[in-house]
């Protein structure tokens, strides 16, 4: 893939699960360019350790009042999520589910951003009489009526990963996961990060929605 070496690459979410493991591929990629992270609290050291070439912009921002991004954006990764149980209401996990992402899209779009990548959920479901699964698929919906070149949405199940937070139903699926079905069993974090930075880098046009079953074959 022929890249410009201005094109360059936003991340959002670089200090949850899937987002840490992400900014680690994309710093030992040099396609794509500058990384700019996103994020309403500083890196850890250990993720700007892999910053060899100087690549990574850090910005401190508050989602809730972003109003710009940096020009010469080719990719946008959002890996940005909560719980309710976190978020502590539903009107607030709605706000950072669905209003940061979709705001981010839009502003990509706007400073000629060409390919948007967010981790959904399995489940995903603008009818779903699941609150957290009808969030996910009213954002899905949202962004694929969007005219980017590329949008690639992921749709993990339960994910599997070192957590500083103890999260009881993805403690739950590790331990049971053998008993899922094929389709819904446990993810590793690391396999939806490596999925993500894959299409990217592949950069293929138009809408694909990638299931956690094919992330599991094909990323571990």
């Amino acid at each position: 893939m022929a890249t410009s070496t201005t094109s360059s690459t936003i991340l959002a979410g670089a200090t949850g699960l899937v987002g840490s493991a992400c900014l680690r591929l994309l710093l030992a990629d040099p396609v794509f360019g500058r990384i700019t992270v996103l994020t309403r609290r500083p890196l850890p050291a250990a993720l700007r350790e892999p910053d060899t070439a100087g690549r990574l912009d850090e910005r401190l921002v508050d989602f809730a009042e972003l109003e710009a991004l940096p020009d010469g954006v080719r990719w946008i990764v959002c890996a940005l999520g909560t719980t309710i149980r976190k978020a502590g209401s539903r009107a607030r996990f709605r706000e950072v589910d669905y209003d940061y992402p979709l705001r981010l899209a839009e502003l990509g779009l706007a400073q000629g951003a060409r390919h948007f990548l967010l981790v959904s959920a399995l489940g995903a479901n603008s009818r779903s009489r699941f609150f957290y699964n009808r969030v996910k698929g009213e954002l899905e919906q949202a962004l694929l009526a969007l005219p980017y070149r590329s949008i690639t949405i992921l749709r993990p199940s339960l994910l599997v990963g070192p957590r500083s937070e103890f999260r009881p139903a993805e403690a739950l699926g590790q331990r049971l996961g053998f008993l899922f079905p094929a389709s819904a069993r446990p993810v590793a974090a690391s396999a939806v990060a490596a999925a993500l930075v894959s299409a990217a880098r592949e950069d293929r046009p138009g809408q694909s929605i990638i299931p956690s079953a094919e992330i599991r074959a094909r990323f571990g």
